[in-house]
């Protein structure tokens, strides 16, 4: 094959892997789908004894089939893009990485006394079902209003530790060993356990005391639970605010399909991180 034919190659075929837009891509990626949801589906069944011992022959080979499958999609993916190692080292590149991995280790790892890591590592093949993030538009939108959150979420995150710590060992104090708060870490368990309104009942208080603190932890509980999900929220209804122009300004951003990149200005003809060629953006 000769260099021209090979660009040629490549082009076409990054058109059917990439062109989301087009007819072949949206063929490729509905093949994908099924594909991936297939093999999760195998994944599970195959962790069933009495399947398993029914139909561990076929589970096996129907995986080999998957995992050649979602090789061949792999190396596909590094060749045609425009700076393969950019996508190697993206998100979607890790995941699709991992989504083959377990296989070929479980096959090189072949020592009885390793079965059991074997067999962590052929479950972790359920991974592929993060490559369906690729496909779900609408997660950018809540992805980028956590990223925007972070730093509240963090001090909210470390305010409820602190008062898991202040209330453990409150608990600790006043109920004691013999109420089974045999340390400040398990009355810390027991602080968390409650707060998050869990409450396993494995341990609980029995004095007045206890209890009274116990019931203010229980109704803080229900106001924490709600922090978080405001501030996500708050973010995602700014994210969805529309502009003087009555456009959205975040639809108005590129994504880049290759790398996973987000944001792309939108008049940007290439990604700034892996330097494929964006989408043709339609008028």
């Amino acid at each position: 094959m000769s260099p021209q034919d090979k660009e040629i190659l490549k082009k076409r075929l990054y058109i059917i892997i990439f062109g989301t837009d087009t007819p072949a891509g949206k063929l490729f990626d509905l093949v994908l789908l099924a594909l991936i949801g297939a093999s999760v589906l195998v994944v599970l069944l195959e962790s069933v004894k009495d399947l398993r011992d029914l139909y561990g022959f076929w589970f096996h080979v129907i995986e080999y089939l998957f995992t050649f499958v979602f090789t061949v999609e792999y190396i596909l993916r590094i060749w045609i893009s425009r700076k393969p190692w950019g996508y190697v080292k993206s998100f979607y590149g890790i995941i699709d990485l991992l989504s083959i991995l377990p296989t070929y280790l479980a096959i090189i790892i072949t020592s009885s006394q390793y079965l059991m890591v074997i067999r962590i590592l052929r479950l972790m093949r359920v991974f592929r079902i993060l490559k369906l993030a690729r496909f779900m538009k609408e997660s950018q939108t809540l992805w980028n209003s956590l990223k925007a959150s972070r730093a509240k979420i963090a001090v909210f995150i470390f305010s409820v530790f602190m008062v898991a710590v202040i209330m453990g060992t409150l608990m600790y104090l006043i109920e004691g060993e013999e109420g089974g708060f045999t340390s400040i870490p398990r009355g810390i368990y027991w602080a968390i356990v409650t707060v998050t309104t869990v409450g396993f009942g494995d341990i609980h208080p029995a004095t007045a005391v206890g209890q009274f603190f116990a019931s203010i932890l229980m109704v803080l509980g229900y106001g924490i639970i709600a922090i978080p999900t405001g501030l996500v929220s708050a973010e995602m209804a700014k994210n969805q605010n529309l502009s003087k122009d009555g456009t959205n300004d975040l639809l108005e951003k590129q994504h880049c399909n290759n790398c996973g990149k987000t944001s792309i200005e939108k008049d940007a003809e290439y990604c700034m991180k892996c330097g494929a060629k964006l989408p043709d953006r339609k008028e």
